[in-house]
C-alpha cells in the first residue's frame, strides 16, 4: 500500500484525503460451466487481488492509472463521458461500473482519481476483471456514502461486464469477490443466488494455483458454443420433464431421460452439467466431514468430465493436471472457462517443494511452456482497508 500511495502522489500530485481499498481475485474449487446451467458453484476469494488508492475531486473529471499498465499512463474521462473506448482497454471496467451506478440513480456528484495495482497474474483466469469492477464499486460506495448493499454492488458489477463490456458472464466471479469470507468457500446456487459459507480447513494441505501460461484463444467462441449446446439439450429434455434448467435434474433423472437428446455430443454436454452440479454439492459435504481426500477425488472427476464430456480443456491443461496427479496431488482440475488459464490443486504441504519441481519439469517437457505456481490463501471480500 505504501508503494501505491507513493505512486498516487507522484502521478496526481495530491496527498490529502487518500483512502485505500482491496478486492480479491477468486478461484472456483469445483462446479465448472454449471453457473449458466442453473447449477451450483463453489468458489472462494483469494489473498491476491486488486489494491487501489483513491480520492474525490471537486470537478467531474475521472483520472485512472494502473501500475500494471504504467506505460499507458493516466486514462482520463469525466462523469459525462462514460462510454466504452477500445483504447482505454483495462480502464473500461471501472468506467463501466461508474456508468451502471449512475444509471441506477447513485448520487456520484464529483469525479475522482484512482491508482490501481493488481497482484492477480494477468490472463490467468482468476478474475482480474471482476476484481477491478468490485474494487471500483466499493470505492464509489464508500467515497460517496451511497449505502448500497454489497449484493447489489455485485449485481451492478456483473451488469457492467454484461452490458458495458459486452461479456455475457454469469454472476459467480463478482459474487465470490464481493461476498468472499476468509477461510471459507461459498456454495452458490446460481439460479436463486442462495449462498452458504463452508469452512475450508486445509490443515496439512496447500491450495496451489498453477498457470499454464497458454493464451486462451478459443475460450470465448467455445463458451458460446457450449451454452448453445446446453440450451438445445434443455429444450429437448423439457418435452419429457418439467425443469427450468439442467441444474434441476439429478443424475438418475438425467440417465433415465437422456435418450430424448438426439445428438450424442449435445448429450455429453448435458451430462457434464448435471453430474458436475451433483459433484459440487457432494464436495461440500466431503469438506464439512473433513474428508479432503474425498474432496480431491471429486476435483479429479470434475477435470475428467471437463476433458471428455465438455471438451474445454486442451493439451496444456490436460498435461498440467496429469503432471499434478503424477506428482501426488490429492486433487487437481482446470478452473475457469478452459482452453488455457489455470489449474487448482490440493497438495500435501510437506510435498510442496518436490511437487512444484516435478510438475514444472514434466509440464515443460510435454508442452515447451513454463508454468507459474501460486500458493494462495482464502481471503475476505472487497472492502476498504487501512492506509
Amino acid at each position: 500500500m505504501e508503494n501505491i500511495k507513493e505512486r498516487f502522489i507522484e502521478v496526481f500530485n495530491e496527498t490529502d484525503q487518500l483512502r485505500a481499498f482491496f478486492a480479491p481475485g477468486r478461484v472456483n474449487l469445483i462446479g465448472e460451466h454449471t453457473d449458466y446451467n442453473g447449477g451450483h458453484v463453489f468458489p472462494c476469494a483469494l489473498s491476491v487481488g486488486t489494491f487501489a488508492v483513491a480520492r474525490k475531486r471537486n470537478d467531474s473529471r475521472i483520472r485512472l492509472y494502473s501500475m500494471n499498465f504504467s506505460d499507458v499512463g493516466v486514462i482520463e474521462t469525466s462523469l459525462e463521458k462514460l462510454e466504452y473506448v477500445d483504447e482505454h482497454d483495462w480502464a473500461n471496467y471501472p468506467k463501466g461500473v461508474v456508468a451502471k451506478l449512475l444509471e441506477s440513480g447513485a448520487d456520484i456528484a464529483t469525479g475522482f482519481d484512482v491508482v490501481f495495482n493488481g497482484t492477480i497474474p494477468n490472463g490467468a483466469g482468476l478474475s482480474s476483471s471482476a476484481s477491478i469492477e468490485l474494487v471500483t464499486a466499493v470505492i464509489m460506495n464508500e467515497l460517496y456514502q451511497l449505502a448500497i448493499d454489497q449484493v447489489e454492488l455485485v449485481k451492478l458489477a456483473q451488469k457492467a461486464e454484461n452490458e458495458f463490456i459486452g461479456v455475457q458472464c454469469g454472476i459467480m466471479d463478482q459474487f465470490a469477490i464481493g461476498m468472499g469470507k476468509k477461510d471459507h468457500a461459498i456454495l452458490l446456487d446460481c439460479q436463486t443466488l442462495q449462498a452458504t459459507y463452508s469452512p475450508i480447513k486445509l490443515e496439512d494441505m496447500s491450495l496451489v494455483i498453477i498457470n499454464t501460461n497458454k493464451k486462451r484463444g478459443l475460450a470465448d467462441s467455445k463458451y458460446n458454443e457450449r451454452r448453445s449446446e446446453c440450451q438445445q439439450a434443455l429444450e429437448q429434455l423439457q418435452k419429457v420433464v418439467a425443469i427450468d434448467s439442467l441444474g434441476d435434474l439429478s443424475t438418475e433423472a438425467f440417465e433415465s431421460r437422456k435418450h430424448v437428446i438426439e445428438n450424442e455430443t449435445v448429450q455429453k454436454r448435458a451430462k457434464h452439467a448435471v453430474y458436475e452440479n451433483e459433484r459440487t454439492v457432494l464436495a461440500v459435504e466431503k469438506l464439512r466431514a473433513g474428508d479432503l481426500v474425498g474432496f480431491g477425488k471429486l476435483m479429479n472427476e470434475s477435470h475428467i468430465s471437463l476433458r471428455d464430456d465438455y471438451e474445454v480443456t486442451g493439451h496444456e491443461l490436460d498435461a498440467l493436471v496429469q503432471a499434478a496427479w503424477d506428482a501426488g496431488a490429492v486433487g487437481a482440475r482446470m478452473t475457469g472457462a478452459g482452453f488455457g488459464g489455470c489449474t487448482v490443486n490440493l497438495v500435501d504441504k510437506e510435498q510442496l517443494a518436490t511437487f512444484i519441481d516435478q510438475v514444472g519439469l514434466q509440464y515443460e517437457q510435454q508442452t515447451g511452456l513454463k508454468a507459474d505456481f501460486y500458493t494462495v490463501e482464502i481471503g475476505d471480500q472487497a472492502r476498504e482497508i487501512a492506509l
